[in-house]
């Protein structure tokens, strides 16, 4: 199993803030995530497919939707 970082890690590899992400999973849209008893944790390989997933080639393909 691969490295398990932090929400703050994880906002830091994506460059977003912490509040962003805990926004997402509250909301929706977030990456993938393990919730190990009160804590939360990301594996960087599931940060890096839902960045990848959020990809466009134009602004007409943003659909305002996280």
């Amino acid at each position: 199993m691969s490295e398990l970082l932090t929400v703050s890690e994880a906002a830091q590899r994506l460059k977003v803030s912490v509040s962003y992400l805990n926004k997402l999973r509250v909301f929706g849209g977030s990456a993938r995530y393990l919730r190990l008893g009160r804590s939360i944790r990301y594996r960087p390989e599931d940060l890096d497919a839902w960045a990848q997933s959020k990809a466009a080639n134009s602004t007409s393909e943003y659909t305002g939707r996280h």
